[in-house]
């Protein structure tokens, strides 16, 4: 049998076992295990569990449990509803000021976090309250969230962004420095439409009330005093440290990303201890309950993932597919449009993790070929898979607002966040024609790229 007819079986009974409704995981490992069984040496399965073990004992990945770690000490104590309630309080004058406040939060919330739902459950569950209280439409304030919520992914500590410097064996320093500039730039795209999109939701209601109607809650003015800004901080004040803190350990050299992790992680820990007096057992066993779950999740995905790698490329499925590619001489941006296509298209059905590990091994060697700078792209691809989180039909980030607040209609929590798809397309464009948004930094700080 031909490796293309090989590869067609290959990707097919992959997506047949996604639609079946089988756990990822099981299936990458269910499609690798059976191909290595009908095409591979009867000998290759004794190593099944070899392979999986050497991919995964990475300093790197160790990185992500502590991280994960760090972000159940805060998703599950207070921190992020104290860190929404004092951004909140310093922007509520600005016209869509509580829009922007949890834009805000969820930008530094998943800079301590790195995990895109996990923002929006610790948001999600202050800010669409509040902003329905404040006569923020309910699909607006969805929307808003689940987009906030996808800078878990390129602010750093990512664990996507791990991810894909081990699978494209790039810097992790540079990367995550790479991603603060994109980062920053979302939110400010992110920004710019609440503050527009509140401004329309006033004048309607507005001229709603003029004209007789009810009187929304968004007319209501609310004001607060320097003491109730003030009285916010202290809680606050300690994980900002504690975000600096980790970034400078990172950057300033002093300590390696997995050493960086445990120190956030057990920092994060004390923290919640001093800050919010969780420190018994009863209270600490939801936040190693909940990092276990997750770590284990995660790491099955990683190893059932790199396993079904592994055997792609042994049947030179991805050889020959990036060879297709480079074959059909397509000019460099022809190569990343259709490149950053397949990631869309992908990303309507698998989540980041998996889609960098398994399109990894095609996408990277043309990508390389044709003189990108992989450091750039993976920023841009994190963006382009942050769409993924927030389209339909698959759009991890709506189905964790749906949780959060059950009686919004799905169609209008879609409704609510494809401005903001929208949004992404043109930071993606905006990346392609300033490359240095994503690059001056990381050349800033640790020097050109060699």
């Amino acid at each position: 049998m031909s490796t293309a007819m090989i590869g067609g079986l290959y990707g097919l009974g992959t997506l047949l076992l996604m639609f079946s409704g089988m756990p990822i995981a099981f299936a990458l490992g269910a499609i690798a295990v059976t191909f290595m069984i009908l095409f591979m040496p009867g000998a290759s399965l004794d190593t099944v569990t070899l392979n999986v073990y050497e991919e995964m004992a990475s300093i790197t990945l160790l990185s992500i449990l502590l991280f994960i770690l760090k972000g159940a000490a805060i998703g599950k104590s207070r921190a992020g509803a104290d860190l929404y309630a004092a951004i909140h309080a310093w922007m509520h004058k600005i016209p869509g000021g509580l829009g922007i406040a949890n834009i805000f939060a969820c930008a530094l919330f998943a800079a301590m976090a790195g995990s895109s739902p996990a923002t929006c459950s610790a948001i999600g569950g202050a800010g669409i309250p509040e902003m329905r209280a404040r006569g923020y439409s309910p699909g607006f304030a969805a929307g808003l969230i689940a987009a906030g919520g996808t800078l878990g992914i390129l602010l750093p500590p990512s664990i996507t962004m791990i991810l894909f410097a081990v699978a494209a064996e790039q810097s992790l320093g540079r990367l995550f420095l790479a991603g603060i500039g994109p980062g920053l730039l979302l939110v400010g795209l992110f920004s710019i439409y609440a503050a527009w999109r509140y401004r329309k939701e006033y004048r309607q209601a507005l001229a709603v009330y003029a004209a007789g109607g009810a009187k929304s809650a968004c007319l209501d003015e609310q004001t607060m005093t320097l003491t109730d800004k003030t009285r916010m901080l202290p809680r606050v004040l300690p994980f900002v440290v504690l975000l600096i803190g980790v970034m400078v350990a990172l950057y300033g050299g002093y300590a390696t990303p997995s050493e960086t992790a445990g120190l956030g992680g057990v920092l994060a820990l004390g923290l919640i201890a001093i800050v919010y007096r969780m420190w018994r057992p009863a209270q600490l066993t939801p936040i190693l309950a909940s990092a276990l779950k997750e770590s284990t999740m995660l790491m099955f995905i990683i190893g059932m993932s790199l396993l079904y790698s592994y055997v792609m490329s042994y049947l030179h499925i991805s050889q020959s597919a990036a060879e297709w590619i480079v074959a059909q001489q397509l000019s460099k941006w022809a190569l990343l449009g259709t490149v950053l296509s397949l990631v869309i298209v992908l990303g309507f059905f698998l989540p980041p993790v998996s889609l960098i590990l398994m399109t990894a091994p095609i996408i990277l060697p043309p990508l390389k070929a044709a003189g990108f700078d992989l450091i750039w792209f993976g920023v841009v691809m994190t963006v382009v898979m942050e769409m993924g989180l927030i389209h339909p039909p698959v759009g991890l980030n709506i189905f964790v607002i749906k949780n959060v607040a059950p009686d919004i209609p799905l169609q209008d929590v879609i409704r609510g966040v494809l401005p903001f798809v929208g949004l992404m397309f043109v930071a993606v464009a905006l990346l392609c024609l300033v490359p240095g948004i994503a690059t001056w930094l990381p050349d800033l700080v640790m020097g050109a790229a060699t």
